[in-house]
């Protein structure tokens, strides 16, 4: 996970299978999961999957914010 970005995703193996989860920093000390899913069969599925789901995190959160302003 990248210093600095409140949203973000990480690829994580586990026995073969891949799991892509969205995560949010909450405090400096606390990250938690917003989305995940498992059952990738390579990492590069897990990391398009990831991508494509954080842009529309992303882009739902700003419409969020410009909505609130």
């Amino acid at each position: 996970m990248s210093n600095g970005k409140k949203y973000d995703f990480r690829v994580i193996e586990n026995n073969g299978a891949w799991r892509a989860e969205l995560t949010r920093r909450a405090t400096a000390r606390k990250t938690v999961v917003s989305k995940a899913q498992d059952g990738f069969s390579s990492e590069a599925e897990a990391k398009i999957w990831a991508e494509a789901e954080l842009k529309a995190l992303l882009a739902n959160v700003r419409a969020r914010q410009q909505t609130k302003s």
